[in-house]
């Protein structure tokens, strides 16, 4: 196929599995906050379009994001700045060049009410900086760029960086009793599941253009984060021990319990039926991702 791929936030945890799931797709250039003259550093942003017009790709693969949702509280600038300024300036860039941008958003972008998965129909309300400013970003690109695919997915693990799996882990090991919010639901969604999709739409999209435009992206099936926890001590294998919490440690506790600069939706539940029928997949189970990456945590302990 031979695409010309500039992937921005190439070091987090999507960037990561993008850089090995894009390779056969042609040549990908892959920048990060540490690349050389702040080339993919998104608090240069000069930088950032000086290395578009550099590298003249035909697809732009934004996988950088302020994430860090209560920190946006007391620095909405910044966070402004990297979820919807750059990605802004990233559309327009790839409407000149006539490139496809692919983009990362999140379940953030709704208020979290009722009970049924979000459709990509449903109105956004978010209810944080972080969720507002992604919000924007997907506004900024809809509007400049006519070749972009968004992506909206959420509870995003991978085997590089911290998670909630590692973070479960590490607190079993150290404490007799974990207390879990229960009130919150969504999908665990594996990194890797993420970028091997991307891979896929892009070749899709290549064949069949008309299929861009805003999806919902997400594993299988939803949970609690206290039922995630359960599950999580219940398959890890016994070499990522010793434990001194189990399952039945594991207290189920409401959101409230928990004091956050950021509020955070109770619904995270994502209608990904759309984009499953767009490109001809069948999005697994969130539980085969994450018993994966237990066992891979397992073979690198």
């Amino acid at each position: 196929m031979g695409m010309k791929i500039l992937l921005f936030g190439a070091s987090g945890q999507v960037g990561w599995e993008l850089r090995r799931s894009l390779a056969p797709l042609g040549e990908v250039v892959a920048l990060s906050t540490a690349s050389p003259g702040h080339a993919g550093d998104f608090h240069h942003l000069e930088s950032v379009t000086a290395a578009v017009r550099d590298v003249a790709p035909q697809v732009i693969v934004n996988a950088a994001a302020y994430t860090a949702v209560d920190r946006a509280e007391s620095e909405p600038g910044q966070a402004h700045a990297l979820n919807a300024i750059a990605p802004g300036l990233l559309a327009r860039e790839a409407e000149r060049l006539g490139a496809w941008l692919v983009h990362y958003s999140t379940d953030y972008v709704f208020d979290g009410g009722g009970s049924t998965p979000w459709t990509e129909d449903d109105e956004p309300a978010p209810l944080n900086v972080y969720g507002r400013t992604k919000l924007e970003g997907e506004q900024l690109i809809r509007q400049h760029c006519s070749r972009h695919l968004i992506l909206r997915t959420s509870w995003v693990y991978g085997m590089r960086g911290g998670n909630f799996i590692k973070t479960m882990l590490r607190l079993a090991r150290e404490r007799d009793e974990l207390r879990v919010i229960s009130d919150q639901i969504g999908a665990p969604t594996g990194a890797e599941l993420i970028a091997d999709v991307t891979a896929h739409a892009l070749v899709r999209l290549a064949e069949a253009p008309e299929l861009g435009g805003l999806y919902h992206l997400a594993a299988a099936g939803h949970i609690s984060w206290h039922d995630y926890a359960c599950h999580v001590l219940q398959h890890a294998p016994t070499s990522l021990g010793p434990f001194k919490a189990g399952p039945a440690d594991v207290v189920a506790v409401p959101s409230s319990e928990y004091v956050t600069a950021a509020c955070r939706p109770n619904n995270s539940r994502l209608d990904t039926g759309r984009f499953a029928r767009a490109f001809g997949l069948r999005l697994p189970p969130w539980q085969d991702g994450v018993d994966r990456l237990l066992a891979e945590l397992a073979a690198s302990a």
